[in-house]
């Protein structure tokens, strides 16, 4: 395996890096060999998230194509919401002299 070799790291890093070794049991160095692969994973995953400059002109193009589409009653329409339409609701308030199955209470009921 190559060895490599770390100059100039501050003591507030080899600190950190020391906490974390102490936290999970293991040594400096293979905390830092488990820090470096997930940075390097993390950077990977960066990079290849980002467009090229044609790739981002090619989307700005498109994005640009679909917002000059017209208001129409079709194609322009698909996915886009309605509000819903204002309807009068029943009424659901309670009244005590009315009973769930629309009867009236009688006297030996009570109403409320």
């Amino acid at each position: 395996m190559n060895e490599l070799t770390i100059r100039d790291i501050g003591p507030l890093l080899m600190e950190r890096i020391k906490r974390v070794a102490d936290a999970h049991g293991w040594s400096q160095q293979h905390a830092l060999m488990h820090m470096l692969e997930t940075g390097l994973f993390e950077c990977e995953a960066e990079l290849a998230s980002k467009l090229t400059d044609s790739d981002a002109m090619a989307l700005k193009a498109a994005i640009a194509a679909l917002e000059g589409i017209p208001n129409d009653p079709g194609f322009a329409r698909i996915g886009r919401a309605e509000a819903p339409a204002t309807r009068a609701q029943p009424d659901q308030s309670i009244r005590p002299d009315i009973l769930p199955d629309g009867s009236r209470p009688t006297s030996d009921q009570d109403a409320g």
